[in-house]
């Protein structure tokens, strides 16, 4: 079956209708140069033209400095090309609001573009939406020269006890541990999350419960977190868009499609310091207990450089992640290309996947992955012989299909690491073509189908295979080709 006949079985996202009128934010007193902030001028246009009905707010070029955005239904937030809309990084503009994040709910800094329950909403234009995410962030020291280290601690703020972490100011360090205390606390009140603020740091885009959503055009920029990150949104379209993370920002991530139905992205480049395309759907008993799957998901014609996976599930995916397409795209330099992950206390189901015509350049770790111990050490052994029960905490991918995949230079071609109580089911991989340190390392899977896959590696042999079952290998007769 084509790919064209898959993805018939469900229609692409509906574009949102916004009426023809626009509103200038220089009408509102907005002042470009950044000497002055101009959140009361953005948001009044943004206020008016919700008012109004709805509408076109227009940003013309020029420098932007601002607080946290609040949009509204029916709008189209149009940044023009030439035009840097610069949120600045005071966390005391910011007030708490609750959020998902990292797949639990919980108290967040408002995100510098915000909205909840809304429908038909666009962001649209060539310009520049930057969150200053270096005012935000941690850096790891092993992420940087030791050049660059001297640098970044010289302009400031703190390095942990270790000295292996820098942040912004103390309150976001100290920040980390009081956080955690009040979490296992059971403390929910918004009040006495606020000393935290420095810590609690938003994603530049929080879309929720939103319905018929547009990103076309601009470039998302310098997240204080993640970067896009529609929660429980339907009907969205991302296209033309451009995200770019410095590729040692701490949670980085490009866009994290969490909960979502009828989402297409395409047309897009990515180079971030996380997992660059991510489907999500919530964490453990929390994520299962909303139960909203990730599902009807349409992903073409992007680009990924660096990025710790180009396309990603989980491993928040409690709720489950059903019917996704994946079409040609390119990976250059990314940790791992197509990347699957999980952990036992998930629960959830991912299946119905179907990823074809992916080329990758300089992978660095696997061209694919499924990892069911992804936080964990690679290998079956120790904890991961250890057969369990399986129940509603068990994790389960099955149906998964990809083909017509390409890789030059990786370290490995495909690893699947299963749970030996519940083994990766009923994935197909076909036309595979990967230069590799290493060929196929297959541990603890079902229903495996290999057919017309061509290695060159590195390493012999070039496939391994531990605890499988009903694994069927066809036309791969240079399967065991190594490399001169």
């Amino acid at each position: 079956m084509s790919m064209n006949e898959k993805t018939e079985a469900y229609p692409l996202p509906e574009l949102p209708q916004i009426p023809e009128q626009t509103f200038h934010i220089k009408d509102y007193g907005a002042a470009d140069g950044g000497l002055s902030l101009s959140t009361e001028a953005i948001q009044g246009a943004l206020d008016a033209c919700a008012a109004a009905g709805g509408g076109t707010v227009l940003i013309p070029p020029g420098l932007w400095r601002t607080g946290p955005l609040t949009l509204h239904s029916r709008i189209n937030l149009h940044a023009e090309r030439g035009a840097m809309v610069q949120f600045v990084s005071d966390s005391s503009l910011y007030p708490l609001l609750p959020s998902f994040y990292e797949g639990n709910s919980g108290w967040r800094c408002q995100a510098p573009l915000d909205g909840e329950g809304l429908s038909d909403v666009a962001i649209t234009g060539g310009g520049v939406f930057d969150g200053s995410g270096e005012g935000w962030r941690p850096v790891k020291r092993f992420k940087m020269t030791e050049l660059q280290w001297k640098k970044l601690t010289g302009t400031g703020g703190v390095a942990d006890e270790d000295g292996e972490i820098w942040w912004p100011s103390r309150a976001a360090m100290e920040g980390e541990a009081y956080v955690r205390k009040l979490q296992e606390s059971g403390e929910t009140a918004m009040e006495v999350y606020l000393p935290a603020r420095d810590y609690l740091r938003p994603t530049l885009l929080s879309l929720r419960n939103c319905r018929r959503v547009l990103l076309d055009g601009p470039t998302f920029q310098n997240s204080p977190a993640w970067c896009l990150h529609p929660m429980a949104c339907e009907q969205i379209t991302v296209r033309n868009v451009q995200v770019r993370n410095p590729w040692y920002s701490q949670n980085g991530d490009g866009i994290d499609l969490e909960s979502c139905s009828h989402a297409l992205v395409e047309h897009c480049s990515f180079d971030v310091g996380d997992d660059a395309i991510c489907l999500k759907s919530g964490k453990d008993e929390e994520g299962r207990r909303l139960g909203k799957p990730c599902r009807y998901i349409t992903i073409r014609h992007c680009t990924v450089y660096h990025g710790h996976g180009g396309v990603v599930i989980g491993s928040e995916m409690s709720g489950g992640v059903h019917a996704v397409r994946v079409n040609d795209c390119l990976f250059i330099g990314t940790d791992i290309g197509l990347r699957f992950k999980s952990a036992r206390g998930r629960g959830g189901v991912v299946e119905d996947i179907v990823m074809e015509n992916i080329t990758m350049s300089g992978i660095i770790h696997e061209a694919v992955s499924f990892h069911m111990f992804y936080a964990g050490v690679e290998g079956s052994q120790g904890h991961d012989d250890q057969l369990l029960p399986v129940t509603e905490e068990t994790p389960q991918f099955r149906d998964i299909t990809l083909r017509s995949i390409v890789c030059q230079g990786a370290h490995t071609a495909l690893l699947v690491n299963g749970l030996p109580e519940l083994p990766l089911a009923g994935l197909t991989v076909e036309n595979l073509r990967a230069d590799s340190e290493r060929g196929i390392i297959l541990r603890n899977a079902d229903g495996l189908k290999l057919d017309g896959i061509r290695l060159q590696t590195a390493q012999l042999p070039a496939l391994q295979i531990t605890k499988c079952s009903n694994v069927t290998i066809t036309d791969s007769d240079e399967l065991l080709l190594t490399r001169s």
